[in-house]
Parts: structure tokens; C-alpha cells; sequence
């Protein structure tokens, strides 16, 4: 088994910020030189030259070792996992997720019992994919316990560590990231044993918390490109397992396609949204299974609510009105997925020209209050809001006049015709 390569890590500035000096510096003073190591993502994404947001840290230091180098050093330590190993440092501010090298005891498939070791190598096996499981000292020496770990971030490969389904069995969420890591850094074909044992245990996704599926299905989902992964999902069967509700995938790949051609942002939401049918009934449901945030939720029921119907050749007055109520977003939702569902090649331009319009427009306010419609001679009560709700669908319909006194007139003719 390889261990230290030739390789050194380029240039980080994380690595040599003083918030991280500090961590490595407390935990060095307690372990020694070479007792912590940078590990997993940072690693991976500075090999790969790709920003780096969490700095995870390894050590065979044992959590109450950390917690007191911290301590001693004047850093915050927070039990963030002290059943896993983890403690999370907070040095000016900036968090240090620093676990201690461990081996798997017991695994259900969900959650796992763990030993704390001394051992990299031990640690190393215990991880999901090789190219996560890379160490980097803190002056950037690379550490490759797996072997394959540095050839897998250069070939694009997303492959096991050990047996595939040894690591899906101790945590079937391994299956949606083998996917979601594909979709990020994968090129080429997928590693085949990875694939194959995906497929032949995608059933074990029911068994986890839906937060844990929700999340992973929506970071990949986010990846710049993830098309070819979906496809891959829906051959093998993982994706009617994780999404039964999917309804096919040519709407969500053309959408990707927009995406991609008109600069757009990756929109994980809108994404998953092109591969639902139009039914908020199915959206709501689906929300609920996911364990959604209601924010999400709610876009989602409105961005797949049939109606009222939109078409390509709207017009500006058209436009203002259906989002004068829902708002912006609901409706260049609703748009972009039928711009995605289009089949007619001549209807790109007018779906395209919905979106500036609906972007840049800022609804006005009703400018009719209360006390003017009871001045109108109505009554208090419901019979107000009902006035003030037909004068305001009279309003909307003209295009949100500015003229006060055509507004007044409106009113005053709703008034008394509600009086009869």
C-alpha cells in the first residue's frame, strides 16, 4: 500500500492563513510534528484547482487531546461529533472540522460505530472514494494511503476504496455520491465495479433519513453538468428509487441545455422541478418525502402549477399580470420549464423574451386603502375587502393605471353597484 508521493500540493493560501497556523500550531504542540494532516475535499479540490470552502483536518490525537490543545492554545472547541472523532476548531472566527483517525467496528448501512487509531492507513480505508481519502501535510506533502487516490483526481475517476460494496453496505448513502462525485469530477466512464454494485444495492437508499437523500440528490443536481449522471441514475434503477416521481428526462435535459447556453446559474431546484410532472399535488408530496424546507416547497408547487396557462407569445401587458400576485420567480420558473418543454424550435426567442421583461419589472402597489373605499360609502366589514378585491382585479386588468381619479370613479361604481 503507497503512503507518502512526490507530489506536493500547490500553493494554498488557506494553508498558510494565520487562523490555520494556529490550529496546525496547537495540535503540533500536542502531538508533535506531522500529527495533523489536511484531508478530503480541501485536498482534493487544491489538486484540482478548485476553490476550497471547509478545511477538514485529520490527527491521531484522540478528541480529548484536541479539545485540550485547542484549549491550551486560546481556540474555541466545539463537540461537533465527539461520538465520530470530531471536534470543530474556531480560530479568528473560521471553523476546523479536525477528526481523529478511526476504523469502522459496526455499520448498519446508516450510521457507524467507530475506533479511534494511530493508524493513516486504517483511516484511509474507512473512507468512501480514493481521491478522498488524500492527506496532505501542513507543508503540503501529499500522503496516499490508498494508492489510486492522486491517479483518480488526475484521470477524473470516481472509484471505491477496497470493495465497492463493502463501503455502500456500511453506508448506502456512498450510492448517491458515487453519483454526485461523477457529476462534479468525473470524466470519462464511470468505474464499472462502482457502477455495477450502485445497481445491485440501489434499494438500500429507502433505508436512509430523507435529509441525508435530499441533500446529496440536490448537490448533484447543482453540478455544472450533470445529464450524463441522470442518465446513469435511470439505467441502473437508482433513480426510480430515489425520484419515483420522475416522469422522464428530456425536459431536465434540455433545461441543463438553457442553462448552459443562456449563462444561467445551475439551479438545483428548477432542475429537479423539469423532472416532475405539472401537478403541485405530486410537488407538495414530494417536498414532504424529501423533508424539503418550506421555501422549497412552496417554489416548487408554484414553478409546476399548470395554471393559469402561459404561453410563448404573451404579451408585456400579459406578463405584468401573472406576475403581479405569485411574483418574479414563480413565473420565470413556470416559463423556463416551458421554454424546456417546448418542441418547437421557433418558440425560443418569444420563451426567452418572457424572462427580461418579468425580471425587470417591479409590481406597484394597490394604491387603495381601506378608509377610501369605506369613504365610498361602504360599509365596514368583509363587504370592504370584497370592494377593494374588485377594484383591484379592475386594475390589474387595465395594467396598473397611475391615475388616481379613474381609480376613485372604479370604486365608486363597485360601491354602489355592491349596494344593490
Amino acid at each position: 500500500m503507497a503512503g507518502t508521493v512526490t507530489e506536493i500540493l500547490p500553493f494554498q493560501p488557506w494553508m498558510t492563513q494565520s487562523a490555520t497556523r494556529a490550529v496546525i500550531a496547537a495540535l503540533e504542540a500536542a502531538g508533535g510534528e506531522g500529527c495533523a494532516r489536511f484531508v478530503g475535499g480541501c485536498v482534493r479540490n487544491a489538486l484540482l484547482r478548485r476553490p476550497v470552502s471547509d478545511i477538514d483536518i485529520a490527527t491521531p490525537l484522540t478528541p480529548d487531546a484536541v479539545t485540550k490543545a485547542l484549549t491550551v492554545a486560546g481556540l474555541k472547541a466545539i463537540p461537533t461529533g465527539i461520538d465520530h472523532g470530531t471536534i470543530t476548531a474556531v480560530a479568528q472566527g473560521k471553523p476546523f472540522e479536525i477528526t481523529t483517525l478511526r476504523r469502522d467496528v459496526e455499520t448498519d448501512g446508516r450510521r457507524a460505530v467507530v475506533a479511534f487509531t494511530s493508524d493513516w492507513a486504517e483511516d484511509a480505508q474507512r473512507r468512501d472514494f480514493r481521491l478522498n481519502a488524500l492527506y496532505a501535510d501542513p507543508a503540503g506533502q501529499l500522503h496516499d494511503p490508498t494508492g489510486g487516490g492522486l491517479a483518480d483526481v488526475h484521470a477524473g475517476r470516481i472509484v471505491f476504496v477496497g470493495d465497492a460494496e463493502t463501503r455502500i453496505r456500511e453506508d448506502g448513502l456512498r450510492i448517491l455520491r458515487f453519483f454526485r462525485f461523477n457529476a462534479w469530477y468525473g470524466r470519462g466512464e464511470p468505474d464499472a465495479a462502482g457502477l455495477a454494485a450502485c445497481a445491485a444495492l440501489r434499494d438500500r437508499i429507502a433505508n436512509l433519513s430523507a435529509e441525508r437523500v435530499s441533500a446529496e440528490l440536490l448537490k448533484l443536481l447543482a453540478a455544472e453538468d450533470p445529464r450524463g449522471v441522470v442518465r446513469l441514475m435511470a439505467q441502473t434503477g437508482v433513480l426510480a428509487v430515489v425520484l419515483p416521481e420522475a416522469t422522464g428526462l428530456e425536459r431536465f435535459e434540455k433545461l441543463v441545455g438553457i442553462e448552459t447556453e443562456m449563462l444561467f446559474t445551475e439551479d438545483a431546484l428548477l432542475r429537479l422541478a423539469a423532472l416532475l410532472p405539472d401537478d403541485p399535488a405530486v410537488a407538495a408530496t414530494l417536498a414532504e418525502r424529501l423533508r424539503l424546507s418550506n421555501a422549497q416547497r412552496d417554489r416548487l408547487v408554484a414553478a409546476l402549477n399548470p395554471n393559469p396557462k402561459l404561453i410563448s407569445w404573451m404579451s408585456p401587458k400579459e406578463t405584468r399580470r401573472l406576475v403581479y400576485r405569485p411574483g418574479a420567480q414563480p413565473f420565470c420558473d413556470r416559463v423556463t420549464l416551458g421554454w424546456a418543454a417546448s418542441d418547437r424550435p421557433a418558440a425560443t426567442t418569444q420563451w426567452r423574451a418572457l424572462l427580461p421583461t418579468a425580471q425587470s419589472w417591479t409590481p406597484p402597489r394597490f394604491p387603495l386603502t381601506g378608509e377610501e373605499v369605506m369613504a365610498a360609502g361602504v360599509a365596514g366589514g368583509p363587504l370592504v375587502g370584497a370592494v377593494m378585491r374588485e377594484v383591484e382585479a379592475w386594475w390589474v386588468e387595465n395594467d396598473f393605471p397611475s391615475d388616481k381619479l379613474a381609480l376613485i370613479e372604479r370604486l365608486k361604481a363597485v360601491a354602489q353597484g355592491m349596494a344593490y
